[in-house]
């Protein structure tokens, strides 16, 4: 068992924290919570002092044993990273980096995952616990280190993925898995169509695929797992070796593809399995298939309220990444169901009654 590895910097200003969410909740004064800030593109921005977390780093415990770390939120992803590979292990559900600023709260607070997601579980999925400033300054524990059903809320799920709006993460605890045994990194060229249907069967199969991809006329897959079944598979699908880095870059979108023409924006397309190829009415648009098909990267110039009928009529939903200051949405996230906007709205009052944690991060609103 490994406690606070001296090989990394270890601050815990948590204190310092608490003081400066206290003071903030009793003046009504908002707060911008920032770490490595290579997020700020996702999301709505937020005129509010900063609150800066990315000193407060450091691996507080890890026990590769029981395949469990809890690591203060400024921790970059790097370090944390580089330390589980030390001992084989790694984030089972790939967080994207988007610069060595990168840090383990802005990657669970954002709830974003690579590519590995559908064969390795959403961030929420791997959180055990963690420990919450909460509105009136007070730091509380929620959760612990082991799987378990809890009455109430489930804070540290609710977390994941709230944009730092209803509290402010201090550490977090996850269940990490082993390295895969071997890996291969496949591309098959055929086209689009003929790829779903592909990626639909292979399915049904319990093949050793953990990331698959379509993108300019190439199905593109990553098998992991034993030496034998990582073999097996990569003779009976054949294809040619895909080069080093690419799932690296389409995780941290730094793959070419995500070079912007003027007046095109980004956006991320989440589709239930098997959607067909959608119809857009833009000629100029371009899309990236991930996720084996669930998520989907488009290029367009095309309107909000066009993307998002596409999506909603097949059962998914739209979010822009590209900020409205650069020619992407005001409202980046899909508007939100009145019944679900209600209950949204009273988590948030009793979680932040006087709105200091991110206000308009996720909708303008609250």
């Amino acid at each position: 068992m490994t406690d606070r590895p001296t090989s990394l910097p270890d601050r815990d200003i948590s204190a310092r924290l608490c003081e400066q969410v206290g003071e903030a909740h009793e003046r009504h004064a908002p707060l911008r919570i920032v770490g490595g800030d290579t997020r700020a593109f996702y999301g709505r921005p937020v005129e509010a002092d900063p609150l800066d977390v990315a000193e407060h780093r450091g691996i507080i415990h890890y026990d590769p044993v029981e395949l469990i770390v809890t690591a203060r939120a400024g921790t970059p992803l790097e370090d944390l990273e580089a330390a589980l590979a030390e001992h084989h292990q790694m984030l089972s559900f790939e967080p994207p980096r988007f610069g060595p600023q990168s840090t383990l709260g802005g990657a669970v607070a954002s709830g974003m995952a690579g590519p590995r997601r559908p064969w390795a579980g959403a961030t929420r999925d791997l959180v055990l616990g963690s420990r919450v400033i909460t509105q009136q300054g007070k730091l509380l524990r929620f959760g612990g280190e082991v799987m378990k059903n809890v009455a109430g809320y489930d804070m540290s799920r609710l977390m994941t993925g709230a944009q730092g709006t209803l509290g402010v993460l201090a550490d977090v605890s996850f269940k990490v898995l082993p390295r895969p045994a071997a890996h291969c990194d496949l591309r098959l060229a055929m086209p689009l169509d003929e790829a779903l249907s592909r990626l639909a069967r292979l399915g049904r199969r319990p093949l050793p695929i953990t990331a698959a991809a379509w993108y300019d006329g190439e199905l593109l897959l990553r098998l992991e797992g034993g030496r034998s079944s990582v073999d097996a598979t990569r003779q009976e699908l054949g294809g040619e070796t895909l080069e080093p880095g690419f799932w690296q870059a389409l995780r941290d979108l730094r793959h070419d593809f995500f070079t912007l023409s003027p007046g095109q924006s980004l956006w991320r397309l989440s589709l239930p399995p098997n959607t067909a190829p959608l119809t857009l009415d833009d000629s100029h648009s371009d899309t990236l298939y991930d996720w084996a098909g669930c998520q989907r990267f488009v290029k367009t110039s095309l309107e909000d309220e066009a993307v998002r009928r596409a999506c909603s009529a097949v059962g998914g939903h739209a979010t822009c990444y590209t900020p409205a200051a650069q020619g992407g949405s005001d409202s980046p996230f899909t508007p939100l169901h009145p019944v679900v906007e209600k209950h949204h709205r009273r988590l948030k009052e009793q979680l932040d009654a006087r709105g200091i944690f991110n206000p308009g991060r996720l909708y303008a609103a609250f």
